[in-house]
């Protein structure tokens, strides 16, 4: 097989990858491939980075992704400042995964990351991924973990503290429209475990120990290697007209 060797420098990361003849399905939550991506929110601008490293494992492949979300959220203007006043040009978080999947039975495992800077709060969990039978259009992968909460106290005094615990559970669902559209359908379900009791009764709300989240998703594959998606991200708390909306372009190396 023909291969091209591929160097991109980008700045607190490195792409450096064999570029292979046949691209990996990017309709596929399972798929394993090195990866840029660019996106604009009604939040600002969004940047990701996607690596994939030998597991030592010829059965499993991995990879590392970052991303920085909502940058320059005030220059952009899209959303109303008066309702939002949280939106302005800094980053408004940081979020890793680490991602492996298992090309035998379909399974995988993914640490999942996400910093939020205005709050000065860690979200980091860990969940299980199986892949079911494929059944006509549609495919499904349920999930399953658990995380922790850990979060800075913006008084001052305490420094940074672990107010609980929680679950979660969902899944990825996935409609194969044509060979180049697909939707994506991706519920979430967390509730808090252990903690402060204040984090028991509202980690996500005052008086709300758990929380539905929703994400759609609209995908067309311009090409083998890159694609354009459309994403909406809403909760049972949050109508889908205020929750948060954005276009991404993907290119697979």
């Amino acid at each position: 097989m023909k291969k091209t060797l591929l160097l991109i420098s980008l700045p607190l990361f490195s792409l450096s990858c064999i570029a292979e003849e046949t691209p990996q399905d990017m309709s596929d939550p399972l798929a394993v491939y090195t990866q840029a991506g660019f996106g604009i929110t009604d939040k600002g601008i969004n940047l990701k980075v996607g690596q994939t490293y030998d597991t030592g494992n010829a059965d499993t492949a991995a990879m590392n992704i970052i991303e920085l979300k909502g940058i320059g959220g005030e220059l952009l203007n899209l959303r109303n400042l008066d309702d939002y006043p949280s939106v302005d040009d800094s980053i408004d978080s940081f979020r890793f995964r680490n991602f492996s999947a298992n090309m035998k039975n379909g399974s995988g495992h993914q640490i999942d990351m996400s910093y939020d800077v205005e709050t000065e709060t860690l979200s980091s969990s860990y969940s299980i991924i199986q892949a079911l039978p494929k059944m006509g259009i549609f495919s499904f992968f349920p999930l399953a973990g658990a995380g922790v909460t850990i979060q800075n106290d913006q008084t001052g005094v305490n420094g940074y503290s672990i107010p609980g615990t929680f679950a979660l559970v969902g899944m990825y669902a996935k409609a194969q429209l044509t060979d180049k559209i697909w939707i994506n359908y991706n519920p979430m379900y967390m509730s808090a475990l252990s903690g402060s009791d204040n984090y028991k009764e509202s980690a996500y709300g005052n008086g709300n120990s758990d929380i539905l989240t929703h994400e759609f998703a609209i995908s067309y594959q311009i090409n083998p290697r890159s694609n354009i998606r459309y994403f909406a991200n809403w909760s049972e708390y949050t109508d889908i007209s205020k929750g948060d909306h954005r276009i991404e372009y993907n290119y697979q190396f």
